[in-house]
């Protein structure tokens, strides 16, 4: 792959058709073109010679519209030797390396790369430095209903909300974005409310008590006039005797029960 630097006409640039970003935040491009006016463009964009006429962007359309914003008329270029499959990946790694795409777009584009003859999940993987299941995680967005894929795109939840939601019901899903949207929840907060939902704690049932035990409960209740609990473990053949006193009187007199027999 062949490249040279050089110093090109803007209006011979012509856009990326695989470019995989599509928000651009305009005061974010109008703070840009304020400083390409004071200090220039310190980072070249990357382009390819185009079959038709001129150039086609591979990867920098923010500094090239930011560019625009500020009145130039040339600006400083990469001429690269690249197929439309390069381009592609490279206009994704690009993003990818400088966090500029939402969740979406992403996956989007990986999509789109997939497509593409001999493309799998290890190539992309490999292309993009990332890890298989990165690649495969990304993808699995793509499942979400459009009202949640919306979410990730507006950046109100986070690509971590979207994998935990994917795999719910649609019914589910409605449920627990609108907790997401109203109660800020977190990624590991939901992570926590959606095990509790999938493994509810049921309410412990009373082990029912020996009818024998129960009697001699009572026995001894009238005995001491004082509250009797025995816990008897059948099998282990052992347990334990708790009498319950609310006052140093009953105390006292508990003892002196015990030592008058």
């Amino acid at each position: 792959m062949s490249e040279r630097l050089a110093i090109i006409p803007i209006d011979q640039i012509h856009t990326n058709p695989y470019q995989p970003r599509h928000q651009f935040d305009q005061e974010a491009l109008n703070d840009l073109s304020t400083s390409i006016s004071k200090n220039g463009l310190i980072q070249p964009i990357i382009v390819r010679e185009s079959p038709i006429s001129g150039y086609e962007l591979i990867a920098g359309e923010r500094r090239l519209r930011a560019s625009q914003l500020a009145g130039l008329t040339d600006i400083k270029a990469i001429i690269r030797s690249s197929s439309d499959q390069e381009s592609r990946t490279q206009a994704l790694v690009e993003n990818i390396q400088r966090s500029d795409l939402n969740p979406i777009e992403e996956a989007l584009a990986i999509e789109n790369l997939l497509k593409q003859e001999g493309a799998t999940h290890e190539s992309i993987a490999k292309d993009l430095g990332k890890s298989r299941p990165y690649v495969s995680n990304s993808l699995r967005l793509l499942q979400l209903p459009k009202d949640i894929q919306t979410a990730l795109v507006q950046e109100k939840i986070s690509a971590g909300h979207g994998r935990l939601l994917i795999g719910l019901s649609k019914k589910e899903q409605a449920y627990w974005l609108e907790r997401i949207l109203t109660e800020a929840l977190s990624v590991r907060k939901l992570e926590t409310l959606l095990k509790q939902a999938s493994h509810p704690q049921l309410p412990k049932t009373p082990r029912e008590k020996n009818p024998d035990i129960k009697i001699q409960e009572e026995w001894f209740k009238q005995q001491l006039g004082l509250a009797v609990t025995i816990d008897f473990q059948e099998k282990q053949g052992k347990g334990q005797m708790t009498i319950s006193f609310n006052s140093l009187e009953e105390f006292d007199r508990l003892i002196h029960s015990f030592k008058s027999d």
